[in-house]
């Protein structure tokens, strides 16, 4: 998921250089790898289909309202965590947030990859519920495959499981319909680059 430090302060983490992809977790300082082609498509199409609708006062093709921030720091107690990208309603936050931002978001998503697969889908996971973020989406660029989770009585709810066949609308981004298949690499690009998904999500050569 990255490399950890041996335990440091707070104080160290907030000198580290903004261009240093890092995480303060359990009193370490954890830094985190450089995103991979498939990731980085997935948030650039986030980008276009969720951002650009939401994240403007009046949206574009959608109702606005929204700030939403890549690779941001955001605070979770003493905890340090940079999301891919995170999303705070502005009627909650009428100001762009401030890094590290204390306020907790409305939405979380995170594209994983083989080297953070745990890191997004149980320490995080179990961090962003303890702290009240209502909605977690998962995306796997390497399945293909979109969870969607809300948070009911401090637990997750499964609300949605999407590949890259559906079309559906997303809560809490529902005022728009969402492609699901339009986030990944076009398939015969992934295989021209041997790199193709099995059905159980590993990745093989073909």
């Amino acid at each position: 998921m990255g490399t950890k430090t041996p335990e440091t302060s707070y104080e160290e983490w907030l000198a580290l250089d903004e261009k240093v992809r890092a995480e303060f977790i359990d009193g370490r300082i954890v830094t985190l790898p450089s995103p991979s082609g498939p990731h980085q498509y997935v948030l650039n199409a986030l980008a276009e289909f969720i951002v650009i609708p939401f994240c403007t006062r009046h949206g574009r093709g959608g109702p606005g309202d929204w700030w939403i921030l890549p690779d941001y720091d955001v605070c979770f107690g003493e905890q340090i965590l940079r999301p891919d990208l995170v999303g705070w309603r502005r009627e909650r936050s009428p100001r762009l947030p401030e890094r590290p931002v204390e306020l907790t978001p409305d939405w979380v998503c995170e594209v994983v990859s083989p080297s953070n697969t745990n890191h997004d889908r149980v320490t995080k996971r179990r961090l962003y519920a303890e702290h009240g973020v209502p909605h977690y989406w998962v995306v796997d660029p390497i399945a293909r495959t979109l969870d969607a989770l809300a948070l009911r009585d401090g637990a997750w709810v499964e609300i949605g499981v999407y590949d890259e066949d559906d079309v559906a609308r997303i809560a809490p981004f529902d005022a728009v319909e969402l492609e699901i298949g339009r986030l990944f690499v076009p398939r015969e690009e992934m295989e021209e680059e041997g790199c193709v998904a099995t059905p159980h999500g590993e990745t093989v050569s073909p």
